[in-house]
């Protein structure tokens, strides 16, 4: 083989290589070309301060709603938000958040899975030992035994 005959067996390997990993034709064109407009960009970018703010809503109704301002310690920048779209099936969801340095990541919606309550009181020993536990880690613990 020359090194021109090489070449164009690399080409040829790459080109079925990028042949085979095409989407099937499973895959809708048609939803990926769609243009969704934007309806409404407002921004106000990051000041000295951190503080920044976006509004943005889409021709299919999905609607971002973020602000944020460094209030936290050492400036860190707090931030509380909303996010409101529909699901294909019709159903409505909206979020709202803040994200501070007192809880992180804090948010609620209707729409969140909800831990299922405890099934049943924690026993009294089990108290005790939580309770126990906690004095050995207490300075008294250590400055008396």
């Amino acid at each position: 083989f020359r090194h021109s005959d090489n070449m164009n067996v690399i080409i040829f390997v790459c080109m079925l290589a990028l042949a085979a990993a095409r989407p099937d034709s499973g895959y809708d064109r048609s939803s990926a070309l769609d243009v969704v407009p934007i309806l409404r960009d407002d921004r106000v970018y990051p000041s000295a301060a951190g503080e920044y703010s976006l509004d943005t809503e889409t021709g299919d109704g999905i609607i971002i709603s973020e602000s944020g301002y460094g209030s936290g310690p050492d400036g860190a920048v707090e931030t509380q938000g909303s996010v409101r779209f529909t699901h294909p099936g019709g159903e409505v969801f909206e979020l709202t958040y803040v994200a501070n340095a007192d809880g992180g990541y804090q948010p609620q919606s209707a729409q969140l899975p909800v831990a299922p309550a405890f099934p049943h009181p924690i026993p009294q020993f089990v108290l005790d030992q939580i309770a126990f536990a906690a004095t050995q880690d207490s300075d008294e613990y250590i400055k008396y035994n």
